[in-house]
């Protein structure tokens, strides 16, 4: 479903938001918008009181997000606090064999709000197991990125990195609603942080 405003979410997931994905020339396409909008969502969710989550992704051994090294530094600030936690993951889907949904559950979240990288790979998987788990998902479409895919000869030119994203939106179907604009994502406290 596609809206021009949603109702009050009472989490933001900030997912792959980390230094390899939008510095340097491994960057996302149009890293300053991303950058941005997540900024503004990060600053208005505090000021809101939702829970923040910084989804945070291990990659393997040599990958740009290697654990410790500078790639996997996450981009944004982190205000560490019980309405402020990073979780770290191994897997695409931000809820596999990580504390994400006992954290939301605790908090008494029923609706949340999704942004970061990438489009069609993290922030997919962890809206799509959000959305099977019953939680109402706002995507603000200006508020997540990829890279372009290649061209596969035989298969396909290559794919704007703008219709991978919004074919990952997309491909959520009906239940997601997803924004044009992460300034019209608003926020709220949790029930049992208020």
């Amino acid at each position: 479903m596609t809206s021009s405003r949603a109702m009050p979410v009472e989490a933001l997931l900030v997912v792959d938001v980390q230094s390899a994905a939008v510095c340097g020339d491994r960057a996302v396409p149009d890293t300053d918008r991303l950058v941005d909008r997540t900024a503004d969502l990060i600053a208005r969710a505090r000021r809101g009181g939702a829970l923040v989550v910084h989804v945070q992704n291990d990659g393997a051994p040599g990958a740009g997000d290697e654990p410790h090294t500078s790639g996997w530094e996450l981009h944004h600030q982190v205000e560490a606090g019980p309405a402020e936690v990073v979780i770290r993951k191994t897997r695409d889907d931000g809820f596999h064999e990580t504390p994400l949904r006992g954290l939301l559950n605790e908090s008494g979240v029923r609706a949340l709000a999704i942004c970061g990288v990438m489009s069609e790979i993290c922030v997919q998987a962890t809206a799509r197991t959000a959305l099977a788990l019953g939680y109402r998902v706002v995507m603000p479409h200006d508020g997540h990125a990829t890279h372009d895919i290649p061209a596969a000869p035989g298969i396909s030119d290559a794919v704007p990195a703008a219709a991978v994203s919004r074919v990952a939106e997309w491909a959520l179907g009906g239940e997601l609603e997803v924004i044009a604009h992460a300034a019209d994502v608003a926020f709220a406290a949790p029930p049992r942080r208020r």
